[in-house]
């Protein structure tokens, strides 16, 4: 119903009349009256007269009602510990694919290597949890396609030529915009379910207390919208991994990496790589060739251009 009020509101330019809505939503106006509090509870600037209603500007807000064809699957809250954990949970009880949690603000959030994600306000933080019929062996393809996806989706925005970090953070011009954390739990070799965490830097200001980071709007010179990004890219991801081709996603993910021809270092929880980036194989594994020339394969960890501070 807010959903549904909202969209008459901004669909109108001029003063809405609570009869109006009340015959349109086919509810009373008592009703009406108690949803435009609510909204006004929940932030959005709605002007009150004698003639009626209007709505005087439109936040930058991701509340279910904002995404009407996947309301019942988006579960939003302006702060907790990290989205994984509440997906996790989720994925646990149930919760029907492509569930998505989303949070104002994390106060746990984290990255590979439980590294600590810093969440500010401003930026854009959910978890998408899904259940793809697919072997675990496959279980990377879904992750280098989620970061494929994204990277697509951001170049849309304007003059962005977002690039994939291996294995799936997302740089611009060599500063991180966004990075992205894949779980899964199964049942012998079948996925029972897939979280992917992903934290987009938006609209805050990462580069306080990360250098090397950068925001969309720092990037871009003007504010972007975190609720028609994350649509977007519910939306083209939703789309790709119904028609996904698993056997092609790492050839077309390495359309877009800017990883592969770079000396880099690795850093795992029990060692530290190093060597010339030439190629990932159909898991997704890191093909190094080391300095004594021979080749080695790296699975998992963190990315860290020859370049680039850690």
């Amino acid at each position: 119903m807010k959903g549904r009020l909202l969209q008459i509101l901004r669909t109108e330019s001029d003063v809405v009349s609570g009869e109006v809505l009340s015959s349109a939503l086919g509810i009373s106006r008592v009703s009406v009256w108690k949803h435009i509090h609510k909204l006004k509870e929940y932030g959005y600037p709605i002007d009150s007269t004698p003639k009626g209603y209007q709505l005087s500007g439109d936040p930058d807000v991701l509340y279910p009602w904002e995404f009407p064809t996947r309301e019942s699957k988006i579960h939003y809250f302006s702060e907790v510990s990290s989205t994984m954990d509440i997906a996790r949970q989720k994925g646990r009880n149930g919760c029907p694919d492509f569930t998505v949690v989303i949070a104002g603000h994390q106060k746990k959030g984290r990255g590979r290597l439980n590294r600590k994600w810093i969440s500010e306000v401003g930026g854009l933080y959910f978890t998408l949890v899904l259940r793809p019929r697919i072997p675990v062996a496959l279980i990377s393809r879904v992750s280098f396609l989620a970061s494929m996806t994204l990277a697509r989706v951001l170049r849309k925005l304007g003059d962005l030529d977002a690039r994939v970090k291996w294995p799936n953070d997302i740089l611009v011009d060599e500063r991180k915009v966004s990075g992205m954390l894949t779980e899964l739990e199964a049942e012998a070799d079948q996925v029972n379910f897939i979280n992917i965490g992903i934290g987009i830097n938006v609209n805050n200001e990462p580069g306080r207390s990360e250098p090397q980071a950068a925001s969309l709007k720092e990037l871009l010179g003007k504010p972007v919208s975190r609720r028609d990004l994350l649509d977007q890219f519910l939306n083209e991801f939703e789309t790709r991994m119904n028609q996904a081709d698993f056997d092609r996603v790492v050839s077309e993910w390495k359309k877009y990496t800017i990883t592969l021809n770079r000396h880099v270092r690795i850093v795992t929880n029990l060692e530290i790589s190093e060597g010339l980036a030439v190629d990932v194989d159909d898991s997704g594994a890191l093909i190094l060739k080391t300095a004594d020339g021979s080749l080695k394969k790296i699975l998992y960890g963190d990315c860290f251009h020859q370049d680039e501070r850690e």
